[in-house]
């Protein structure tokens, strides 16, 4: 959707008109004073201000062919002006004059709303702070303090439900008149996967145009703990298998063999310190005959939690060992 607004009063025979567009968007700039067949229509387009030279879009309803973007360029009903996915390159000062006669110009200008975030999609998870940036492209011979003073233009930010972020503590909002622009900061949470915000153009409770950006997660927050908990299990196997070659390392001769890895639910006590960097399991050693245990060695890297000694004359030790996540 694309709105226009017609500001009060002329200069002489010309007549000015602001169109609102978001980035993306087709685009219909109207020409009011053209006559029949285009044959006497001249389009040009000026983006750094009143004193700078224009650039000939179409002449006599014919396009130039060294425009620059003149593939999404074509006039349509009216002798207007249709661009076709406008972006904010398309910003500026148009203006549709006849050719031989009489007639006023008119004259357009074409202001374009993007919204942009501060951050990769790498760095979009919960518990980041996320800024989007909400920024008007104004023509730089209007200005933006003019436009956002006089004309009472405004923008807001809106999520998906149209209720006014402004006054929701959770977010931080700026603006910033001279620049055009207004930024919305908030922390996020899991439940903003696939969430929309939407900033929007107004005068008064007229909305000119918007544009809306949907945050999306990489990894949705539902897959986390189970991804999490499969990492864990990994490094746990691996303490596990190494801790099998250190057991028999100490055996010596006296063969060891691992009959039981258990993993096992770890002390109440360990949970409250350390719920996410700690994973236990039971290893039951079978051997042979009984063996007599040997002072620790200097070279022995492996920190028992706890150890259940068998009974005497028996054949079976349980060991338990905490396997930090950050190996």
């Amino acid at each position: 959707m694309m709105l226009c607004l017609l500001l009060t009063g002329t200069s002489g025979k010309t007549t000015y008109l602001n169109v609102f567009s978001s980035d993306g968007e087709n685009v219909n700039l109207p020409c009011t004073s053209a006559l029949t067949g285009c044959t006497s229509t001249r389009w040009m387009y000026n983006r750094e201000g009143r004193t700078s030279v224009s650039v000939i879009l179409f002449e006599e309803g014919m396009k130039k062919k060294d425009t620059e973007r003149r593939e999404r360029l074509s006039l349509g009903s009216g002798c207007s002006l249709n661009i076709y996915r406008a972006t904010t390159e398309d910003h500026g000062h148009y203006t549709c004059r006849q050719l031989n006669t009489q007639t006023h110009d008119d004259n357009v200008n074409l202001h374009v709303l993007h919204v942009s975030p501060s951050s990769t999609q790498t760095e979009i998870r919960p518990g980041r702070s996320f800024t989007l940036s909400c920024q008007l492209y104004v023509y730089d011979g209007y200005g933006c303090v003019s436009l956002f003073n006089d004309e009472e233009i405004e923008l807001v930010w809106k999520n998906k439900t149209d209720v006014d972020l402004q006054s929701d503590s959770r977010y931080q909002i700026s603006f910033s008149p001279e620049h055009c622009t207004s930024s919305l900061t908030t922390t996020l949470l899991n439940e903003d996967d696939n969430t929309e915000w939407r900033c929007e153009i107004t005068n008064g409770t007229e909305v000119k145009t918007s544009v809306r950006y949907t945050v999306t997660y990489l990894v949705s927050p539902a897959v986390i703990p189970a991804v999490t908990a499969t990492v864990a299990a990994l490094l746990a196997l691996t303490a596990l298998i190494a801790l099998r070659f250190i057991c028999k390392k100490r055996a010596g001769s006296d063969k060891a063999v691992i009959s039981s890895l258990t993993p096992v639910t770890p002390p109440a006590a360990d949970v409250h310190e350390n719920p996410d960097d700690v994973a236990y399991a039971e290893i039951i050693i079978s051997r042979n005959k009984f063996t007599e245990r040997h002072n620790a060695q200097s070279d022995d890297k492996v920190t028992y939690a706890a150890i259940r000694g068998a009974k005497a004359g028996g054949q079976e030790e349980v060991l338990r060992k905490p396997v930090s996540s950050r190996i």
